[in-house]
């Protein structure tokens, strides 16, 4: 390592020096000097039962110490096969098929490619343009950023993205201007239609959209009816409707397939996160039976695969965890102790006149940071406030997850809280105060840094 940081990449600045994780128990990570962390945001919403679980981790050695990986081309697995009915049964919402990949960009651009083969299969090869929303995200691989609506991540790459029609953000907070919350559903419902007649029907393939928006809005519920009118509209015009679950599935939101919330059931649902708990690289796509039958009746295959797909060790893991989320009751302890978590951010912040809005489904919250709550003003970006939140947060023991482009991808702060299924209610009430104490400092120095 020299004068410019590290030599591997990810998004630490150039020169940042990151310090050492050396270890993980529960809810908490441990560096090099001996630091203790609670993990308030399950890293990217990622560790679903925490760090150095034993159970999961013994099925994983013992996988390993049978055989690490049989090509999944060549050879089936009792890990996959069996991961595969776990997860197909819990997602209920029609999902008969899955294909497995390495994360939630692969998911992503399998859930693409399931769409244009299934449009081409019953003959409509036209159908090859997306839609999806602004203010969202669903991965860095090319198609995924192509449908993700975050101009800022998008801007690097743009002239060579492919076109997407982004449709306006589902979010009660900022509604479009001079629409009343009351009439958002309406709203948007008459966007999606008008869009639908502009591009043209024939040419449309699916509507991809995160039933809770993570990082590019912060942990956003779409408004009560919103995916009913969407479901009702895709039906009608003969569109795919895509479920991204990567970040909000597998239970954090209080059901195991989040957009059963809003008894909803998409064509394609794509998950990843908490699908193996950061204890091995997993994401899925997953299919109605309709979908697959059209695409296999006439192609015999769906038409993508990676080196990895279905690695064996990769599905021990998966369904090592799933089978704790099952016994253990978690989906249900995130929807309860998530209303507990909700009342004591509200406790917290209801009164911060620079906490906005407070929302989000279970384990997956997040705060709305504003220079105005009357007038949902957002702080000026060069003041980096989610930057400071999180520094503060570090600096106390509280792994969270701020992100800036709240507002319009470029200007407005939140923080996201995801604990770890299994933290306890005592645990909880000590993040909401390590994040209080962490946004009273960074709204400090901002305030300090603006005057």
């Amino acid at each position: 390592m020299d004068d410019v940081g590290h030599r591997w990449l990810n998004q630490h600045r150039v020169g940042q020096r990151l310090p050492r994780a050396v270890g993980g128990e529960g809810i908490h990570v441990f560096d090099e000097h001996g630091r203790r962390f609670l993990d308030g945001s399950s890293g990217p919403a990622l560790f679903c039962l925490g760090h150095g679980h034993r159970e999961v981790i013994e099925a994983i050695k013992a996988q390993y110490d049978t055989l690490s990986f049989g090509y999944s081309a060549d050879f089936t697995s009792d890990p996959i096969d069996a991961l595969a009915d776990t997860i197909v049964d819990q997602a209920g919402g029609g999902m008969s098929r899955v294909s497995f990949v390495s994360g939630g960009s692969e998911a992503t651009e399998t859930a693409i490619k399931i769409a244009l083969q299934y449009h081409l299969a019953r003959g409509h090869a036209g159908r090859t343009h997306f839609f999806a929303r602004r203010q969202s995200w669903h991965g860095y691989t090319m198609g995924a950023l192509s449908l993700s609506g975050h101009p800022a991540r998008r801007r690097p790459y743009v002239g060579a993205l492919m076109p997407v029609t982004h449709l306006s953000p589902a979010n009660d907070y900022r509604p479009a201007d001079g629409v009343a919350p009351a009439d958002l559903v309406d709203h948007l419902a008459a966007e999606f239609e008008r869009e639908i007649h502009r591009v043209g029907v024939e040419r449309i393939a699916a509507f991809f959209f995160e039933p809770v928006v993570g990082a590019a809005g912060g942990a956003v519920p779409a408004p009560e009816g919103y995916a009913r009118r969407m479901r009702e509209i895709c039906s009608r015009f003969g569109i795919l409707m895509v479920a991204d679950e990567v970040m909000c599935g597998v239970g954090r939101c209080g059901t195991w397939r989040t957009l059963a919330h809003d008894g909803v059931s998409p064509d394609i649902m794509v998950t990843a996160k908490g699908l193996a708990g950061g204890y091995a690289p997993l994401g899925a796509a997953l299919m109605t039976e309709e979908v697959y039958r059209t695409i296999a009746d006439t192609f015999g295959t769906i038409a993508s695969v990676h080196t990895y797909s279905g690695h064996t060790a990769a599905c021990a893991a998966g369904l090592a965890v799933q089978k704790v989320i099952i016994r253990d009751g978690l989906v249900e302890k995130c929807r309860t102790d998530g209303t507990y978590l909700m009342g004591a951010l509200e406790q917290a912040f209801g009164q911060n006149p620079h906490v906005g809005d407070i929302r989000g489904r279970g384990f997956f919250v997040a705060v709305e940071l504003v220079k105005d709550r009357e007038t949902k003003t957002h702080f000026a970006s060069h003041l980096g406030l989610y930057k400071r939140v999180k520094d503060e947060a570090f600096a106390r023991g509280l792994l969270c997850y701020p992100s800036p482009g709240t507002a319009d991808g470029y200007s407005g702060d939140h923080v996201i809280l995801a604990p770890p299924y299994i933290i306890t209610r005592p645990e909880i009430d000590r993040m909401v105060d390590l994040l209080r104490e962490a946004v009273d400092a960074a709204l400090a120095s901002a305030a300090g840094e603006a005057a």
